[in-house]
């Protein structure tokens, strides 16, 4: 029904009032279907009562107007518009006597109204029950087909039968995801414009779908519904449409515990269908019932599957056990067999007995009614048969080594088991011969012990009804060795005796050379304890001094620590000595008198110490001393003291007097110290800072060095880690024109970007970096960053300058390395400058020449950094292919604040006239102030550099400045 107010006019009817008539309205009125036939009723019966007026619906929320207000009269009220119908006369209004009837039409039709009202409720319940009742079905039909028993197809199809039932899903799929390995499968997909479905058991990065709808399904783990132009508006750039394209799309995810393990999606390709926020509601609804569908369905196949699995692997077992039980039983009889070995081997005393107990014992194995027993004779090698029972050959007598099936068994050193036509193929090569009768099955099986086949043990069978197999070989082969070793026993009592008498003999004379042999032990053991106490000593000390040397002292250390330990007062020192240019003593007199030196020095120092102190030599002029008994740190510096005096004394060396002196460091005992290289670490440390503070004396390590060298060490873990990580990066500070400001180009600076200390300059890091060798892998990070960003900071136009210290010359390669650089990255050549310090030229002048010889033949500049500062020979200046000369912030600091001629201003004045007539550009470092510049226009400087243009940024600053740099 609308809402809008409707307006119609009433029929023109004569006045007559016919009660025939109106009890055929009052009739038609209890009958209308909705709200317009109640409002045309209402017409024909105001005609019937001669009203002349019109009718219409007015909406709650219209605002009543001032004019119609006494005009119009509100009939009855429609519940579901809502809204009242309206009378307006046209003329006067009527009388009382029609406001009564009117008023009795009016309580008929809000009667009506209410009751059409009330029956559209009541439909639209029956509507929500039957649909509710058909959603019942549909989730009883779901979970049902997790009990049923149908394969995965089918079971999928049901379900699209089912959600077909609810709403349109002609076009329908299931995916499922699985997180382990970030892929989608579709077990079901039916679209009818989809001409190329993926395959139900193919698995599919999610990756290959990135952006997908059935991606954003996954991601969102909502349900999504809408037409392709309203998800494309929802999704902005994280949409890509895969598959054709459909009218409206509709998808609901499937959830497990909170988690997205696939969805149901249905699309439309029909323009007068579309879904509604009902059947999204509705789809996600029976998504959860497929999901727990789908789970039990996999439950089921799982148990299946685990209970097929368990009954194979009962069955399995079973067979198992059985083969467990017959072999167990075997077992027993060849256990009694191999005791009852045992047993003949240790108590029969004739071997007749015994080769007769052992063939009962193999008959109770196997079929034994022919069996003999063959054995080599060591003297002469001939074959003997000492006990034999056979139905065709009662007597086998010995014979020499021929090609019998025996000899066979003895040679090749392994059992023979061979039927007849194996016999007659043998005997066909000529591996064998026959020798008495022949058997239908022969078995033998060699006798070995000493690691050779003594003898064979073989039975036969002329019977086809006995036979033997691999089993019986393998059976026979283990009680041969039970045998071998109980013949070997046997034979080996017989023969102990006679080997007891000859023992006896040679254990008297044993004995005799045995007491001579242990006095000439006794001596060697004499010689060789003075040549180990001989070692030991040289192993503990110097070969020079006669001193301790390392070792001894790091052992005489730990015993130290550990009395301290045990009692904190038995304090001690480490003294760390250290002669001062040692070095230039040995290169002027030789190390001849370098060694007689040392020598000398370790007496003093032995002199200056008590007799329970240790002095020794570590090595080179290197000496350390343990005083032992310090209460405090006075007597520990006043001992360095006294030996620093005493070394200061002249040595008299054959005809030279030799003078040096000793810078020495001091760690005392402490309670952190856990090993003796801890202590003499330390006090190396303190020698240095001795030796920084002048020599000629002696420093104690205190907290202060500690932290430095703690310090030291975190700074090389740091500088190493920064490299892996690139933390380095190169700040921009431009190079401007004096007169107008334009920058002409940019010097690379490094910076540090410390994860915890924040930016630090070359000045916080640079040295530590050389020390640890890590300075010329962080310049080539540099010049890599500088190359990658040169061409977007400075066009083909500026400059870059980049620095190159010295330590990069001392690679014969270093020019082609860094034109293979700037090739790599495609930076022109004439947009680089290579500023060289005048230090960089003294290590190998004629390859720093070639090199920057080449460099400059291929475009690059040329740049001598930090003029003045250094040797500033003048041969530089036409020696190497400088084209620009930088004067070094210290003569700029000079320049005066006003026009006074002062002599930083001549000196800078002498440098620019120098560069003028080499035809050289002159760039000034460190301009703080106008005053400098203005200086330094006036003696002609048209480049300069420092903080009064700008401080040295990223390049992602500059860049994004445009215009970087425009003088105020």
């Amino acid at each position: 029904m609308s809402a809008t107010p409707t307006t119609r006019s009433a029929q023109t009817l004569p006045l007559a009032r016919d009660p025939a008539a109106l009890y055929a309205a009052v009739e038609r009125l209890f009958e209308a279907s909705d709200a317009a036939s109640v409002m045309e009723i209402c017409e024909l019966v105001l005609g019937n009562f001669g009203i002349q007026g019109r009718l219409r619906w007015r909406r709650l929320d219209e605002p009543a107007t001032p004019v119609a207000t006494g005009r119009q009269l509100s009939l009855a009220e429609d519940p579901q518009g809502p809204r009242t119908l309206m009378l307006e006369w046209v003329d006067l209004p009527p009388p009382d006597i029609v406001r009564d009837r009117l008023d009795w039409l009016g309580r008929l039709a809000d009667t009506r109204l209410r009751q059409l009202a009330e029956t559209s409720r009541l439909y639209e319940a029956i509507s929500r029950l039957a649909l509710a009742e058909r959603l019942q079905r549909a989730l009883y039909a779901i979970a049902e087909q997790a009990g049923a028993d149908r394969d995965m197809p089918e079971m999928m199809r049901s379900l699209h039968a089912i959600v077909s039932s609810l709403m349109y899903a002609e076009n329908f799929y299931i995916v499922l995801y699985d997180a382990t390995t970030d892929s989608v499968r579709f077990p079901y997909y039916v679209d009818i414009a989809d001409t190329d479905p993926p395959p139900p058991d193919q698995h599919v990065p999610l990756h290959d779908m990135l952006h997908s709808l059935t991606w954003n399904l996954l991601q969102e783990g909502r349900p999504l519904m809408g037409s392709i132009d309203e998800l494309k508006q929802q999704f902005g750039d994280r949409f890509v449409l895969l598959g054709p394209s459909c009218e409206h799309w509709l998808g609901a995810p499937l959830l497990r515990v909170g988690r997205v393990v696939g969805g149901i999606v249905m699309q439309s390709y029909r323009a007068d269908t579309h879904y509604s926020r009902h059947d999204l509601e509705l789809l996600n609804y029976v998504a959860q019932h497929v999901q727990t569908a789908l789970e039990r369905r996999e439950a089921h196949i799982e148990l299946g599957r685990r209970v097929t699995d368990r009954t194979a692997a009962l069955r399995e077992a079973n067979r198992v056990l059985r083969q467990q039980v017959l072999q167990r039983q075997r077992g027993e009889r060849l256990q009694a067999a191999l005791f009852r070995i045992a047993e003949l081997a240790n108590n029969t005393e004739s071997l007749d007995k015994f080769y007769a107990a052992m063939h009962q014992v193999i008959s109770g194995l196997l079929y034994a009614r022919n069996f003999y027993i063959a054995l080599v004779d060591e003297e002469n090698g001939h074959l003997s048969f000492p006990y034999s029972v056979d139905d065709m050959d009662s007597v086998r007598p010995p014979r020499a080594h021929g090609r019998g099936a025996t000899e066979y068994v003895l040679r090749h050193c392994k059992p023979l088991l061979a039927s007849l036509p194996e016999l007659d193929r043998l005997v066909a090569i000529g591996e064998i011969s026959y020798f008495g009768a022949r058997s239908i099955c022969w078995l033998g099986v060699p006798l070995i012990w000493g690691g050779k086949a003594m003898g064979v043990l073989a039975l036969q069978s002329y019977s086809p009804e006995h036979t033997y197999n691999e089993r019986d070989q393998e059976l026979l082969t283990f009680v041969s060795y039970h045998i071998a070793n109980a013949l070997q026993r046997k034979q080996a009592a017989s023969s102990l005796k006679q080997a007891y008498a000859g023992l006896e003999r040679r254990v008297t004379e044993r004995t005799r050379a045995l007491a001579l042999a242990n006095r000439d032990l006794r001596e060697q053991i004499a010689e060789r304890e003075r040549v180990e106490r001989r070692l030991k000593y040289e192993t503990l000390h110097d070969s020079l001094t006669g001193l301790p040397n390392r070792t001894l002292l790091l052992q005489r250390l730990e015993q130290a620590m550990q009395r301290y330990n045990a009692n904190p007062g038995e304090q001690f020192a480490v003294l760390f000595i250290d002669l001062d240019r040692f070095k230039v003593i040995n290169d002027s007199v030789g190390h001849l008198v370098g060694d007689d030196l040392l020598f000398q020095v370790g007496g003093r120092i032995r002199a200056c110490l008590k007799t329970r102190d240790v002095v020794a030599r570590l090595g080179g002029d290197e000496f350390a001393v343990l005083l032992e008994g310090i209460v405090d740190t006075g007597n520990a510096i006043l001992i360095a003291e006294r030996v620093i005096s005493e070394l200061q004394a002249p040595f008299r060396l054959g005809t030279k007097e030799i003078f040096t002196s000793a810078s020495i460091g001091i760690a005392l005992s402490s309670p952190h110290y856990r090993q003796p290289e801890e202590l003499l670490r330390d006090a190396d440390a303190a020698m240095y800072n001795a030796k920084d503070r002048g020599r000629h004396r002696a420093a104690m390590f205190d907290d202060r060095l500690r932290r430095e060298a703690l310090s030291l060490l975190d700074m090389e873990s740091d500088l190493r880690h920064a490299l892996s990580r690139n933390e380095f990066e190169p700040f921009y500070q431009p190079i401007v024109e004096l007169a107008g400001g334009r920058v002409t180009g940019y010097e690379a600076l490094l910076r540090w970007h410390h994860p915890e200390r924040g930016l630090l300059a070359p000045n916080d890091f640079l040295l530590i970096a050389e020390e640890c060798g890590c300075a010329e892998a962080i310049d080539w990070q540099i010049f890599e960053q500088v190359c990658t960003q040169a061409v977007r900071l400075i066009g083909t136009e500026g400059f870059i300058s980049i620095n190159v210290s010295g330590r990069h010359f001392r690679s014969a390669d270093l020019d082609l390395r860094l034109l293979a650089l700037f090739d790599q990255y495609a930076v022109p050549t004439c947009c680089i400058r290579i500023e060289v310090t005048e230090h960089a030229l003294l290590e190998n002048p004629a390859q720093v020449k070639r090199m920057l010889q080449n460099l400059r033949s291929h475009g690059v500049g040329i740049a001598l950094d930090d003029f003045g500062t250094g040797y500033s020979s003048l041969s530089y200046l036409h020696q190497y292919p400088f084209e620009t000369l930088k004067i070094d912030r210290s003569f700029i600091t000079e320049l005066p604040l006003d026009d006074a001629d002062t002599q930083g201003q001549a000196l800078v004045r002498a440098i620019q006239v120098l560069a003028d007539s080499l035809q050289m550009k002159v760039i000034a470092e460190g301009i703080e102030l106008e005053s400098q510049r203005q200086a330094l226009l006036r003696v002609g400087c048209r480049y300069g550099q420092g903080f009064l243009f700008a401080t040295p940024q990223p390049a992602a600053t500059w860049v994004s400045a445009g215009k970087p740099l425009l003088l105020p």
